[in-house]
C-alpha cells in the first residue's frame, strides 16, 4: 500500500459500513428470503436469522480484534490468517477464500439476470448473466473509484424498496406459518439455512478492502458491527412482514413476491438491481485484492506472480480482475442461486471458523505483542468456531470433509514448498506454551516404557562427520530428539557470527532432511568445552540421555579423550562411540550385536539394534545376535536361553551361539563379524585404568568395519524398555 493510500483511503461509512450493509442487504433478501419464509415458516426463518448473524457477530469480534492489533492491509481475512497462524493456513483458507469471492460475483449477476427474467420472460437468463459479469469486471478495472461512489446511490436506493416494502399490504388472506410448508412439499432446515447464509457474509465487504481504508484498526470494527446490527435488524422484521402477507406456498413459488407485496413495485425492482450491481461490484473489487495478496506472498507458484502486480497511483489489480472475471463467468454457466449459494456458504464458514481460531489462540496465548484496542474474551472466538464447524456438518458433513481435505491438501502443499515468512505468527507462541506445560509435568525419573534416544552428537563440521548424524537420525526414527553440536576454538568467532554458523547448519540439516536442534559452544580446550555441554545442555528433565561422538586415533590425546568419556559416564549419560563409518555403512543389511547379558550395556545394545534395524534406512536389516561360549557342551543350553530372550523381547534377531575352544576372543570377532555392516561393542564402566582399556578396545576393532562402542550409563534398566 503507498502511502498517498494510507493518508487519504476510505472512511468508516463508505468503506466498510455501506459495502457491508449492500451484500447483506443483498439478492438472497430480494430473490430468497420469501422461499426461506415459506419453507421453514415464521419461527424458522427467525431461528435461521439469528443462528447465521450470531455466527457472524462473534466472527465480527474476532475480525475487530485483530484489526485493532495491526494494520490490516491488502487482502483483508487472508492477511489476518496468514500473520496470525502462519502463511501455510493463510494459503489454504485464502485460496478458497478468493474462489468463495469470485463466485459471489456470479452469485449476484445471476439474481440479477433472474429478478429481469421474471419480468421479461424473453429473455435468455444466462446471457444477460454473462453480460453483466462482463461489464462489473469492466467497471471494477476502469474505475474502481466510482463503483464505489455509485454506492451510496444504491444504498439509498435499497432504503426506498424497504421503506415501500414496509408500507406495502397483502396480496392474499392468509395466516401466519409457524413453521412453514408439510415436510413433504418444503426443503429441510439445513438446506434452507445453506442458501440463507450468504446473505449475512457481508461482513467480509469491508475487510477485503482493508487495503483502501485510511484507519483499518478504527474503521472495520465500528462499520463491521453496525453493519451486522443494522442487517439483523431488518432481517428479523421482513419474516413477520412476509408471513403476514402471503401464504408460505405463494412465497416459496413466486421469486419476486415482494415486488407484489411493497406499496410500489418498482421500488423493490430499483433494490433487487442496485443491490445485485452493487454486490457484484464489492466482490470484483475484493476477490482480486485476495488474489493479488496471495501472489505477493509467494503462496501462489512463482509462475503466477504476475497476478501480484498492481496498476496505476492506488496500485490496483487490474490483470486479477480480468481472471477473477473468468471464474466468475465459469460459475454463472452453473446459473442456478440455489447451487452457487451453498457452495458459497461452505467457503465461506471455513474462513469464519479460521478467523474465529487466530484470534481466539491470539488472546488464549496472552503473547506481550498481542495488544488490541477492542478486546474479546478467547471464549467467544472459540465459540465462534465451534458454531462454524458445527453449522458446516449439519448442512452437509460430507461436504464438510471435501472442504476440510482440500485445505488439508493446500496446506501441505504450501508447506512442502518451504515458504518464508517475513512476519511473525503464533505457532512459535502456541508450541512454547506446550513445551512449558509438558516440562513443568515431565518428572525428573527416567520412565523406562516412554523411554526415546535423545542424541547429542559431537559432529563437528555436518559435512566432515556426516556417518555420525545419519546413524543419530536413524535412531530416533524422528521420535526423539537429536541436537547437532560442536565445540569452536574460544575467541575464533563473536556471538553474532555463532548464532549465524548455527543457522547455516540449521539450513544444512534442512536440505539434508534431518530434523535436529544445533547447538555451538565455544571453549579454549576442546575436550572441557565438550564436558561442559554436556553437564549443561539441556532444559529441565529435557536433557540429552546419550552422546554420540566419533573415535580418536590420536595418541597424544587419548588420555584428554578417555577423561571426557569418564566425564560424560559420571554425568549419567549413554555414550556410543563409533568407530569406522566414514564411507558410509556397505549395503545396510547385518547388525552384529555382541551379547554379554540383558543387563547395562547389553539392553541397550539390543535397542539400539531394533531401532536401527527399523528404521527407514536399515528396514530389513538381519540383528545378528552372538554369543560366545568356552565350550561346546554349553551351547545347545545357551542357544535355548538366548531365543527365549529374544522372543520375550518381540525383536526380529537371529542367535549365533559359538564356542571359543581355546580360540581368542579378537579371532572370533574377527571371522564372525567382519561382513556385518555395523557391529555393536560394550564397553565397560570406565575407571583409572580407562585408556588402556579404551586403547585394547581399539585394537580388538582394528580392521573391522564400521564399530560402535556402547556405554550405558543411565539409572534405567534398559531391558525393562524391551520387555
Amino acid at each position: 500500500m503507498t502511502e498517498r493510500r494510507a493518508t487519504s483511503g476510505l472512511g468508516t461509512f463508505g468503506g466498510v459500513f455501506t459495502p457491508s450493509i449492500l451484500t447483506i442487504l443483498g439478492v438472497i433478501m430480494y430473490l430468497r428470503f420469501g422461499w426461506v419464509v415459506g419453507n421453514v415458516g415464521l419461527i424458522g426463518a427467525l431461528a435461521i436469522v439469528t443462528l447465521s448473524t450470531s455466527i457472524t457477530f462473534l466472527t465480527g469480534l474476532s475480525i475487530s480484534e485483530i484489526a485493532t492489533d495491526r494494520r490490516v492491509r491488502v487482502g483483508g481475512a487472508y492477511y489476518m490468517i496468514s500473520r496470525a497462524l502462519g502463511i501455510e493456513t493463510g494459503g489454504a483458507v485464502g485460496i478458497p477464500l478468493y474462489l468463495a469471492q469470485a463466485l459471489s460475483v456470479a452469485l449476484y449477476t445471476v439474481g440479477f439476470a433472474e429478478s429481469l427474467t421474471d419480468l421479461m420472460p424473453q429473455l435468455d437468463e444466462r446471457s444477460i448473466a454473462v453480460v453483466v459479469t462482463a461489464l462489473v469486471a469492466l467497471l471494477a478495472v476502469r474505475s474502481a473509484r466510482f463503483a464505489i461512489r455509485a454506492q451510496y446511490v444504491i444504498m439509498a436506493a435499497i432504503a426506498l424498496s424497504l421503506l415501500s416494502l414496509l408500507f406495502g399490504s397483502p396480496i392474499e388472506e392468509t395466516h401466519i406459518e409457524l413453521f412453514g410448508m408439510p415436510a413433504a412439499r418444503s426443503e429441510g432446515f439445513w438446506v434452507v439455512f445453506a442458501v440463507f447464509f450468504p446473505a449475512v457474509t457481508g461482513i467480509m465487504a469491508g475487510v477485503n478492502m482493508s487495503g483502501d481504508l485510511r484507519d483499518p484498526a478504527r474503521s472495520i470494527p465500528r462499520g463491521t458491527l453496525s453493519a451486522i446490527g443494522v442487517g439483523y435488524l431488518i432481517y428479523m422484521v421482513m419474516p413477520v412482514i412476509l408471513a403476514l402477507r402471503a401464504d408460505a406456498a405463494t412465497l416459496v413459488a413466486d421469486r419476486l413476491v415482494m415486488r407484489r407485496i411493497a406499496f410500489s413495485g418498482d421500488a423493490i425492482l430499483l433494490g433487487v438491481w442496485g443491490a445485485t450491481l452493487s454486490s457484484a461490484v464489492g466482490s470484483i473489487l475484493a476477490a482480486p485484492r485476495v488474489l493479488q495478496a496471495l501472489a505477493r506472498d509467494g503462496v501462489l507458484p512463482a509462475r503466477l506472480g504476475w497476478l501480484g502486480k498492481g496498476s496505476g497511483p492506488d496500485d490496483e489489480p487490474r490483470v486479477g480482475t480480468v481472471v477473477t472475471m473468468f471464474v466468475a463467468l465459469a460459475a454463472v454457466m452453473l446459473g442456478d442461486l440455489n447451487i452457487i449459494a451453498p457452495i458459497l456458504t461452505m467457503f465461506f464458514l471455513t474462513t469464519y471458523l479460521v478467523l474465529n481460531i487466530s484470534a481466539g489462540v491470539e488472546r488464549f496465548l496472552g503473547s506481550p505483542s498481542f495488544r488490541p484496542s477492542f478486546r474479546v474474551h478467547w471464549s467467544f472466538s472459540l465459540l465462534g468456531a465451534a458454531g462454524c464447524l458445527a453449522v458446516m456438518f449439519l448442512i452437509n458433513a460430507l461436504a464438510t470433509v471435501v472442504a476440510a481435505i482440500v485445505i488439508l491438501a493446500i496446506y501441505v502443499w504450501l508447506q512442502r514448498r518451504g515458504l518464508r515468512a517475513a512476519w511473525g505468527d503464533v505457532r512459535r507462541g502456541i508450541w512454547l506454551n506446550m513445551i512449558r506445560a509438558g516440562l513443568l509435568r515431565i518428572g525428573g525419573t527416567p520412565d523406562a516404557r516412554n523411554w526415546r534416544p535423545n542424541l547429542l552428537v559431537l559432529s563437528g563440521a555436518p559435512t566432515a562427520r556426516w556417518h555420525l548424524i545419519e546413524l543419530a537420525n536413524q535412531f530416533t526414527h524422528a521420535r526423539g530428539i537429536v541436537t547437532v553440536s560442536s565445540v569452536i576454538p574460544a575467541g575464533s568467532r563473536d556471538a553474532a557470527q555463532v548464532a549465524a554458523l548455527e543457522q547455516t547448519v540449521r539450513e544444512y540439516l534442512a536440505r539434508e532432511g534431518v530434523q535436529a536442534l544445533v547447538r555451538l559452544v565455544s571453549a579454549a580446550d576442546t575436550f572441557e568445552g565438550a564436558v561442559r555441554l554436556v553437564e549443561t545442555y539441556g532444559l529441565g528433565a529435557v536433557a540429552p540421555n546419550t552422546v554420540l561422538l566419533g573415535d580418536s586415533e590420536r595418541k597424544d590425546r587419548r588420555d584428554r579423550y578417555c577423561n571426557m568419556i569418564r566425564s560424560f559416564h559420571a554425568a549419567r549419560r549413554n555414550v556410543l562411540i563409533l568407530r569406522g563409518g566414514q564411507g558410509g555403512f556397505g549395503e545396510k543389511r547385518r547388525i552384529d550385536v555382541w551379547w554379554g547379558g540383558l543387563q547395562s550395556n547389553g539392553g541397550l545394545m539390543m535397542l539400539l539394534a531394533y531401532l536401527l534395524g527399523t528404521s527407514a534406512g536399515w528396514g530389513g536389516a538381519e540383528v545378528r545376535v552372538n554369543l560366545v561360549v568356552p565350550t561346546g557342551a554349553g551351547a545347545t543350553r545357551a542357544r535355548d536361553n538366548l531365543e527365549t530372550i529374544i522372543d520375550r523381547l518381540r525383536i526380529d534377531a537371529n542367535p549365533n551361539v559359538m564356542s571359543a575352544d581355546g580360540r581368542e576372543f579378537t579371532e572370533i570377532l574377527h571371522s564372525t563379524s567382519m561382513e556385518a555392516d555395523l557391529v555393536l561393542l560394550g564397553m565397560a564402566r570406565p575407571d583409572v585404568s580407562f585408556t588402556h582399556y579404551y586403547q585394547r578396545m581399539q585394537t580388538l576393532s582394528d580392521g573391522m568395519g564400521p564399530t560402535l562402542f556402547v556405554l550405558a550409563a543411565e539409572d534405567l534398566e534398559f531391558g525393562n524398555v524391551l520387555l
